[in-house]
């Protein structure tokens, strides 16, 4: 199985400052994947699924600041 990276802008996040996975821009459908948890990528910058490994990240120069 390959683990995908996927590059995010601030304006992916939601107003807190994550994404959801599965997520469309992994091109992951949610009736054929694994529950959906939410991530903070927000905080770090970058977060990990802990079901599929999915790694999602800001693009560089990409900084939440709370208040898109």
């Amino acid at each position: 199985m390959t683990i995908a990276t996927i590059e995010l802008l601030v304006k992916d996040l939601t107003d807190e400052g994550g994404v959801f996975c599965p997520n469309p821009l992994a091109k992951m459908e949610t009736w054929n994947t694994h529950p959906k948890v939410y991530l903070d990528v927000g905080q770090t910058g970058e977060a990990k699924c802990p079901y599929c490994g999915t790694e999602y990240r800001l693009k560089a120069g990409e900084h939440f600041d709370g208040g898109h």
